[in-house]
């Protein structure tokens, strides 16, 4: 045997004995008997609401507040406190009540643990911000847990971009199949018109000929003559050019280039007429018409440009391209041409006045002669 020295402490901290005893090594775990009670092996009789109402509290309160009304109450009762209200049986029901409020909040705390773990399964989970830094964003958890979640997440993925290839791959595959199609279609249909054409044509000649519109012709069972010596010149595309220019035929950049020019010249003409309209110095009212007339001129040198792009396109001589039209450079012609007409003017009015005033001086005394002749 050895000697060993117990000290039991409350949970205030007091230090409530210190014994020795004889203790048999040999001893399996015994109980310590402080007072009239055993502190370990010591089931309570009291029920949860008869303990709330000895620790002077309510159903459902916290952890704090039961540990504090207990260390209030066994300040208040405990034996060894020294104090008028010492009781060891008022203690004892204190530290029954004790335990069983304990065990009960710490049994309500787990349970709702476990229910707010059962609920945040179903509620999304909000990424936290490592997310953002690892995996794309992807996974909840520990790292391990997300990797794992990225991983598939990645085949996944992998896996819908090789099915969105394949579904685009045979749509482009059907798309040039139905193009194909259409194409030759469209081919076909063209190739039996201009059959359709050629017969016709072909019966009209033969009918016309059957009919004897062509014996009066002066060039039959003639060849046509070569209207060009020149060796390196097709004979036949010389003689169907040369036939369409004496029926009057233009190719068509010669037709928008006279047109073009035609015009250019209205356009300067009716800009100029405009100016001469609204005579000399403007007043703010005419300048208002002189602009709406320079921004509708404006518009009309753009299209006309436009047609000059059209005409550089299918011209086959490059020396015969056009150049684009200045708007700005217009106008300002347009105003020089209506000064100069208007210095004309002025100067064809001055030479009438003084040929007047020369025919008042040499026939003057003939008009006052005839004057007082006819008073």
């Amino acid at each position: 045997t050895n000697w060993l020295c117990v000290m039991l402490t409350n949970n205030v901290g007091h230090h409530l004995m210190v014994r020795q005893a004889m203790i048999p090594r040999n001893l399996k775990p015994f109980t310590y008997i402080c007072g009239n009670r055993m502190l370990s092996g010591h089931k309570p009789k009291s029920n949860v609401k008869d303990s709330y109402k000895i620790l002077e509290l309510e159903e459902g309160c916290s952890l704090d507040d039961i540990r504090n009304s207990y260390r209030s109450l066994a300040k208040r009762y405990h034996p060894d406190s020294s104090s008028a209200t010492a009781d060891s049986e008022a203690f004892m029901k204190v530290e029954e009540a004790y335990r069983v409020a304990l065990s009960d909040a710490a049994t309500k705390k787990k349970s709702n643990e476990n229910s707010e773990e059962e609920e945040d399964q179903f509620k999304p989970k909000a990424p936290q911000h490592r997310h953002y830094l690892s995996f794309e964003g992807v996974g909840f958890g520990t790292p391990s847990q997300r990797e794992k979640q990225y991983m598939q997440f990645r085949v996944d993925r992998a896996t819908e971009q090789v099915l969105e290839y394949r579904k685009q791959r045979l749509e482009s595959q059907y798309a040039v199949t139905d193009l194909m199609k259409a194409k030759d279609v469209r081919q076909s249909k063209k190739v039996k018109i201009t059959q359709a054409v050629e017969r016709l044509v072909e019966d009209l000649i033969q009918e016309s000929m059957a009919k004897g519109d062509f014996d009066n012709l002066s060039g039959k069972g003639k060849p046509l003559q070569k209207f060009s010596d020149c060796p390196h010149i097709d004979p036949m595309t010389h003689n169907l050019n040369r036939i369409l220019i004496d029926n009057g035929y233009q190719p068509e950049w010669i037709l928008l280039q006279k047109e073009i020019r035609e015009t250019i010249e209205r356009l300067r003409k009716s800009i100029v007429a405009s100016r001469s309209k609204l005579g000399g110095p403007m007043t703010p009212y005419r300048q208002k018409q002189w602009n709406r007339i320079c921004e509708q001129f404006i518009e009309d040198i753009r299209k006309l440009n436009k047609r000059i792009d059209n005409f550089n396109l299918v011209v086959p001589i490059l020396s015969r391209q056009m150049v684009h039209f200045s708007a700005d450079k217009e106008i300002v012609r347009a105003q020089k041409t209506y000064e100069a007409l208007t210095e004309d003017t002025e100067a064809s009015n001055s030479d009438s006045k003084e040929n007047k005033e020369e025919d008042v001086k040499r026939f003057g005394w003939k008009s006052s002669l005839l004057k007082w002749l006819n008073l």
